[in-house]
């Protein structure tokens, strides 16, 4: 769903041979029927990124975009135990093991490849209430770093792209108060909101098989939200 839906509908229309990963297999058949009539190459697999089993049956790839997570915004002293392993497995453990299964078919064959994670603006910066899974998409922006510098001889290109604040299901609700998007055009340098194919865009890029010169980088893709601050001054 989501950005992961965008970037997915991005990479087929591109002319990757695409496939749709989720826990959902009906809407993914869905999906790539709709790439497949539009001439599209797009399968489809069932997976948990939580499930350790499932992450072993992974095909090989040229191209890995680790998109999946999952958020739970409250107090700091309010999580439980259970809620914090929840988003661990599924924005972090998981996603090791599933990039730990795809690096090693990659650096086994030889050609290189490309590994993308999809943190968060709370990879860069922190914000209240989201402290599991800020530390969460904190640690994939360190992880990127290391695996960069550890397969870059092998040809493998790690990045991360940190979106900013992107309209999805997992927060529409929030961003439905008056005081939010107030404060959205208040603070930030470009006022809107951003959309998953503000990330599908970028990240078509840096999935091009094509040698590029980047590796360990976390990219903001959030308005300016990171870098600038914007003030009520008028000279």
């Amino acid at each position: 769903r989501g950005i992961g839906l965008a970037i997915a509908r991005e990479l087929a229309k591109s002319g990757a041979h695409t496939i749709l990963a989720s826990r959902n297999l009906d809407a993914l058949k869905a999906e790539a029927g709709a790439l497949k009539e539009k001439g599209c190459q797009a399968e489809v697999m069932q997976l948990d990124v939580a499930d350790a089993e499932n992450v072993s049956n992974l095909p090989c790839a040229d191209v890995l975009v680790n998109v999946t997570g999952t958020n739970m915004r409250k107090p700091f002293e309010q999580y439980t135990t259970k809620e914090i392993e929840h988003l661990l497995k599924t924005n972090l453990t998981g996603l090791t093991a599933l990039t730990q299964r795809v690096g090693m078919q990659m650096i086994e064959r030889g050609s290189g490849g490309k590994i993308l994670f999809i943190g968060s603006l709370m990879s860069l910066l922190g914000l209240p209430y989201v402290s599991i899974y800020a530390s969460t998409k904190s640690a994939l922006a360190g992880l990127t770093r290391c695996l960069a510098a550890e397969w870059g001889r092998h040809n493998i290109q790690v990045n991360c792209l940190a979106p900013g604040f992107i309209l999805t299901d997992l927060n529409r609700a929030m961003w439905e108060s008056a005081d939010m998007k107030n404060w959205l055009i208040s603070s930030q340098a470009n006022p809107r909101l951003g959309t998953p194919e503000d990330i599908a865009q970028l990240l078509r890029s840096c999935a091009a098989l094509a040698r590029i010169y980047i590796t360990g980088q976390v990219i903001a893709v959030d308005g300016g939200r990171n870098p600038t601050a914007v003030w009520p001054f008028q000279p």
